[in-house]
């Protein structure tokens, strides 16, 4: 697969019960983008790892790896070669943040080899929103959404997950400089239900797709 496509690709990062998904369709909706939700819920091992990671962390991630693989395929497919923007409400190295803390060495070493085979060549987004918040924000909204699968999450692991995704920005910002952060407090700022919040991130948008020129 060629990597070349002339379009807006953006992702929406942050730890579980932050509000990417929010995010993601609020713009996708504001900007007339197409939206790339990743499958959470059709996991069908996903409630068994919160209950016992070591024993089916290896399942558990090797299903959103195959899946966010088919869909990057097919978005580089069906939107970006055609010049049609995409936001997604994932960006495809957090798979690598949730195995290096879930699985075994030995597994983490065979996932590790076949991250890298299926990601070699998908496309990767331009730009980065990163929302983070703090631990008690993040476990009232998961609270809040209700999701049963999500009831026996562990704080600690959400808030080594948290500090995971922090020191992944901060590198990402080091190693591929060209490529735009925009880094957002979750704790300070409510979108959802603050127009006023929402729309000073719109003009932050705008402002990245306005100065970057895309060429892959």
């Amino acid at each position: 697969m060629s990597q070349q496509y002339y379009a807006p690709f953006i992702a929406v990062e942050g730890p579980i019960g932050v509000g990417k998904t929010s995010l993601a369709t609020l713009l996708s909706q504001y900007f007339q983008y197409n939206l790339l939700k990743e499958i959470v819920e059709e996991n069908p091992f996903l409630s068994k790892f919160y209950e016992d990671k070591k024993e089916w962390s290896f399942q558990t991630e090797m299903f959103f790896l195959c899946n966010r693989y088919k869909q990057l395929e097919d978005t580089y497919e069906n939107y970006l070669t055609k010049g049609q923007a995409v936001i997604s409400d994932y960006h495809i190295f957090k798979n690598l943040l949730f195995a290096k803390q879930t699985l075994r060495e030995e597994h983490y070493y065979k996932y590790d080899r076949i991250y890298r085979i299926l990601t070699d060549d998908l496309p990767r987004p331009n730009a980065i929103i990163y929302l983070h918040a703090s631990l008690p924000t993040l476990l009232n909204r998961i609270e809040k959404r209700g999701r049963s699968m999500e009831k026996s999450i562990d704080p600690a692991y959400l808030k080594q997950l948290s500090e995971d995704y922090h020191q992944y920005i901060k590198d990402h910002k080091r190693v591929y400089p060209h490529i735009p952060v925009l880094t957002l407090n979750g704790d300070e700022i409510d979108f959802v239900n603050t127009e006023d919040d929402f729309i000073r991130i719109v003009d932050q948008v705008k402002d990245i797709v306005a100065k970057q020129e895309i060429f892959f």
